[in-house]
């Protein structure tokens, strides 16, 4: 039986965003005939007009939806809007209900947030839209730095709650689907799909999002200097109170405004402030590993190589062999 796909999308929504995961479950039928059928939908039938300003076709979205589907909402700058449009969250909220699985591409995770779909749920979005994420709901387990993040369904009966699949930026959405189609059809017709779009079929999920952390570098950030003064002293003790007692505010008070700044832990930022010191160190051709570790803070290079695999998906070594 095939899987019936909706792509959800709004005006202003980005065209690679649709394109890139499009192409995964075509080339995926083509490898598995009728294994995929899809469609465009959005609150109005007619046509809806991309970022790029492009109109695409879209009929009105479905009235039911079934066991086995799968509602794909597409990101884009028009997302804010989206956010605002009941009819839209109200579709979602019972298609969620139904059994359905679901999924975004990039900052469509904040529609979903909006509809309340997110709630003590773990999900990843763009890096440039993981602030106000963190902002406007709290309630969600962020994780920015992920590339995709698959929540698995839960509960029983009229309480169950769906599979829900998160990505980040546009390409991380290519990450996404390949996993998707890995899952329905198997690693062979995943792998067939990621050879002919000449992509690395396994980026695990759990790699960082390779461009600047949550715009760390923005010099106007209340934490600004604070970051200055970790970058230069990796190796000493940055645990939240150290962290806290530095700004002069309380841990616990420090630790929320933190997050609401920069849309992550204080733990995880440093932790990644560490693992971008001694990338560059090993690319640099710096000979001692345990020197390495011990000067951007890990102590001992088994941490450091704990921390590159889940934030980069390698290990130490193979960046000092890039």
């Amino acid at each position: 039986m095939a899987c019936r796909i909706v792509f959800v999308l709004f005006p202003g929504f980005q065209q690679l965003d649709l394109a890139g995961p499009m192409a995964v479950f075509e080339l995926a039928r083509l490898q598995q005939p009728g294994s995929y059928s899809w469609r465009l939908a959005a609150s109005v039938a007619g046509s809806v007009r991309s970022s790029a300003g492009l109109d695409w076709p879209v009929q009105a979205l479905p009235r039911s939806v079934g066991e086995g589907d799968l509602l794909m909402v597409i990101g884009g700058d028009g997302v804010d809007a989206a956010c605002r449009d009941p009819r839209l969250c109200r579709w979602l909220q019972r298609a969620s209900r139904s059994g359905a699985r679901l999924a975004s591409i990039c900052s469509g995770s904040l529609l979903l947030a909006a509809a309340g779909l997110l709630e003590q749920r773990a999900a990843t979005t763009h890096w440039s839209r993981s602030r106000q994420f963190a902002s406007e709901f709290p309630a969600v387990k962020l994780q920015p730095e992920r590339i995709f993040v698959r929540e698995t369904a839960a509960g029983e009966g009229s309480g169950r709650r769906p599979e829900i699949w998160t990505s980040a930026g546009m390409t991380a959405g290519i990450d996404l689907c390949l996993a998707l189609v890995a899952q329905d059809c198997g690693e062979g017709v995943a792998g067939a799909a990621a050879r002919q779009l000449v992509v690395e079929r396994r980026r695990p999920g759990g790699q960082s999002q390779f461009s600047p952390l949550l715009e760390l570098q923005r010099p106007e950030g209340r934490f600004g200097d604070l970051l200055d003064y970790v970058r230069q002293h990796l190796g000493l003790d940055h645990r939240v109170e150290a962290l806290a007692a530095r700004a002069c505010m309380s841990p616990r008070h420090f630790a929320r405004c933190f997050r609401a700044e920069t849309g992550a832990t204080p733990a995880q930022v440093i932790e990644r402030l560490r693992v971008d010191a001694a990338r560059a160190a090993l690319e640099g051709g710096q000979p001692s590993v345990q020197r390495i570790a011990q000067d951007c803070g890990f102590g001992n290079a088994e941490r450091m190589r704990r921390s590159f695999q889940r934030l980069l998906g390698q290990p130490p070594a193979a960046f000092r062999k890039a």
